[in-house]
């Protein structure tokens, strides 16, 4: 199965693709309506507007460090998990996207980095949890958020994965335990991007990492803004080896132009036995 990762509502239909997740609210914040037609994405702790609008939320490390743009190694702000109203106020989007379409996907789940959260409401309630360490309050945190979040959701539930599938890298980098969030999840999502994929060599080790990781199904999802239609092809056929399915993000067009290409290079590889003497 093939499926697109969008923001354009009039992509989420197109005939080549068996699924479409439609991004309701991405990590800029910005917002839309969720649709009937698609699985509903949600970014849940990445949102620069909020960030903006109250700086207060953002995550700290023990240094003070606020995880923005500002910082090295961030993209986009993160929010701190703990953050009750936060929370109260991603879980009115689940239920509008739920509302529209029963299944959802749950995207950047789990704090920042390793480092953080250092903020006085993290520190205040780990001394008041019976909790000893702090990477295990810190999966509590998450844990409890998922259990929450997908409590509510009665289709389909899936979750965005950061591509690392080494022993306890996710513990230690988000929070995420793996053994404790899996039966909250029916289907996980790895984002295995490349601007190019001119080797696959590393798409296929992680790919076969996460297949050893996770006793639930788990996706791949490719980037496909300007990338070489051969290429994604390609990368698209080795990571079908070990996902469930394969997702083309954030450029439909190009995504439909490999599917297209993948099956017609099925139709001419097809072999029908000799022809009788």
């Amino acid at each position: 199965m093939v499926g697109v990762v969008t923001r354009n509502e009039s992509e989420v239909t197109w005939d080549e693709f068996d699924r479409a997740f439609y991004e309701v609210k991405d990590v800029t914040g910005r917002s839309a309506e969720p649709l009937a037609s698609a699985v509903n994405m949600v970014s849940c702790f990445g949102d620069n507007a909020a960030a903006d609008a109250e700086p207060s939320l953002v995550a700290v490390d023990d240094e003070g460090n606020r995880a923005t743009r500002d910082q090295p190694y961030f993209d986009w702000a993160s929010i701190c998990p703990s953050r009750a109203d936060y929370r109260e106020g991603l879980f009115e989007i689940i239920d509008d996207c739920v509302d529209a379409n029963e299944d959802v996907r749950l995207d950047d789940v789990g704090f920042p980095r390793s480092e953080y959260c250092h903020c006085s409401v993290c520190r205040e309630r780990f001394q008041e949890s019976d909790i000893d360490e702090w990477t295990g309050w810190r999966s509590d945190v998450i844990t409890s958020f998922v259990a929450e979040a997908t409590a509510r959701i009665p289709g389909r539930v899936y979750l965005t994965l950061y591509p690392d599938p080494y022993p306890g890298h996710l513990y230690e980098r988000s929070g995420l335990d793996l053994e404790a969030i899996e039966p909250y999840v029916d289907e996980f999502v790895v984002p295995l991007y490349d601007t190019a994929y001119g080797t696959t060599y590393w798409l296929e080790s992680l790919a076969k990492g996460f297949d050893s990781a996770l006793e639930t199904p788990f996706s791949i999802e490719l980037y496909a803004v300007d990338v070489d239609i051969d290429a994604l092809a390609h990368a698209a056929s080795v990571a079908e080896t070990y996902a469930n399915d394969v997702y083309f993000g954030y450029d439909a067009s190009n995504g439909r132009a490999t599917v297209r290409r993948m099956r017609a290079d099925d139709r001419e590889g097809e072999t029908f036995g000799a022809p009788d003497s």
